[in-house]
């Protein structure tokens, strides 16, 4: 273990209102010490992937659904990017991508407050658990625990997890601070468990083994997304990654345990998440549903009331104002994101009708920026990209799923034009998610949704203005005329 170191107002209701803050006072004011934070991350899950969510995957997420029945799910939950560094950057600063500098896999502008910043002023021992470098620059985190993957059986090994936990909430009852915990799982990032990148790591390096699996899924035990096509090797890729997705569950029981013999469980605020969506075509490092919706749960004993929130979308942007409030500690100013403290205690409140999704450029560095306005019922995706020639790339496609698509595709005129347009997109997208969920019937000329195609063009022009998105000047020449 590593010892650390030490705008716009476009949507409504940025930072704390007196209702919130009142509210604040309220849940804490009995007992004058802070809530504790403990953020469990899985990496590259899909939403549907846990049996509270509706899979039927037999047996595969006992402990998060557990959490679930005991906190509540946001349904309507979505990460601001889907790529590990920036989504994971718009957490910890309340800011959109373009905003907080960290647009790819780079650090964020030094000069950009974070929630660790924040935290730590107030008392906050803080400590994070593997991904420790897609939150940089260094000083803009200060970290009292660091625990790099390697530590922990390359991010993956519950017991491991387990262990560096419990000492770590041992050393804030003995320190008498409230703290703040990032444990990241690197569960169900590839490689897969059985893949031949576990097998075979690059350069055969030995310091990248792979810890076991207690429970190994069969092809004909799974069931496919709906956004891939049933064939075999499909099946076999995601076969190995709900293996994976097991052994993320058992990491985050192993935590949860450890937080329950630590005697501090009553007053710690416990929150789960994945950063985005699996990693295959059409999902991850994309704008679609599977991309970004995530399986936000949050727990906090005796003052949440569990059940589900399936109306109010929120945001990855939104973490940071929400822990703020929680926590009683002033807003910082300048955040694109809003508490949803309000929403946990069951409380209606406007502005969360709508969420805006981001892609700048893959972990290769290549940029392909994507924006989407995103609402319970509908769909706007503008792919800046797009030209008829420029073709698309990015990490799943070196995945068997993926080759497989193409080798179906030789033969099977469904596949075909599903592999075409994944590598071309149009410039446009629309989708009614209440008829197609999967995003799959493109409606942008369809004349029956004109109202809310220019609606949704105008909240994207909006947006973008308000925050000087570096595509606006393209997006009026090219859309918002």
């Amino acid at each position: 273990m590593t010892n650390g170191y030490t705008r716009r107002d476009f949507l409504a209701g940025l930072g704390a209102s007196a209702a919130t803050l009142a509210l604040t006072r309220q849940l804490w004011s009995a007992d004058s010490s802070r809530p504790n934070i403990l953020l469990i991350t899985a990496d590259d899950m899909d939403y549907h992937s846990l049996g509270v969510t509706g899979c039927k995957v037999p047996d595969i997420t006992p402990n998060i659904d557990g959490l679930a029945k005991e906190g509540m799910l946001f349904t309507q939950a979505h990460v601001t990017a889907a790529v590990c560094q920036p989504s994971r950057s718009a957490l910890m600063t309340g800011r959109f991508p373009h905003r907080n500098g960290a647009m790819g896999f780079e650090p964020i502008d030094p000069k950009t407050p974070t929630l660790e910043q924040s935290l730590n002023k107030a008392g906050y021992l803080n400590g994070i658990m593997a991904k420790v470098g897609h939150l940089a620059p260094k000083e803009c985190f200060p970290w009292d625990m660091i625990v790099d993957a390697n530590e922990l059986g390359q991010g993956r090994d519950p017991a491991l997890y387990y262990k560096f936990s419990k000492e770590y909430f041992e050393r804030a009852k003995t320190e008498g601070k409230p703290f703040f915990l990032m444990a990241n799982s690197q569960d169900p990032h590839r490689p897969f468990p059985g893949s031949a990148g576990e097998k075979n790591p690059p350069g055969k390096r030995k310091d990248l083994a792979f810890p076991g699996v207690t429970r190994t899924y069969k092809p004909e035990e799974v069931t496919i997304p709906d956004f891939l096509p049933d064939l075999p090797d499909v099946r076999k890729e995601i076969a190995q990654y709900y293996t994976s997705v097991h052994r993320c569950d058992e990491t985050v029981g192993q935590i949860l345990r450890a937080l329950k013999e630590s005697g501090l469980e009553e007053n710690t605020v416990v929150f789960f998440l994945s950063d985005n969506g699996i990693s295959e075509p059409f999902a991850k490092t994309n704008c679609y549903m599977v991309s970004t919706q995530t399986p936000l749960i949050v727990r906090w004993p005796g003052k949440i009331k569990p059940g589900r929130n399936d109306d109010d979308l929120v945001s990855g942007i939104d973490f940071m104002p929400t822990v703020l409030d929680v926590a009683g500690i002033k807003q910082v100013e300048g955040m694109d994101g809003r508490s949803y403290l309000p929403l946990l205690k069951g409380q209606k409140e406007a502005g969360h009708d709508k969420v805006f999704t981001f892609l700048f450029e893959t972990s290769a560095k290549k940029a392909f920026p994507m924006r989407c306005v995103r609402t319970k019922r509908y769909s706007y995706i503008y792919n800046a990209w797009s030209d008829g020639k420029t073709t698309f790339q990015n990490e799943p496609m070196g995945g068997l799923a993926w080759k497989a698509m193409v080798a179906a595709a030789q033969t099977d005129k469904k596949v075909a034009e599903r592999v075409d347009f994944f590598l071309h997109r149009v410039p446009e997208e629309f989708y009614d998610l209440e008829s197609d969920p999967g995003e799959r019937k493109n409606l942008i000329a369809d004349p029956k949704y004109k109202d809310h195609l220019t609606t949704m063009r105008a909240e994207m022009l909006k947006m973008m203005e308000s925050t000087k998105d570096p595509i606006l000047d393209k997006f009026k020449q090219q859309i918002g005329k």
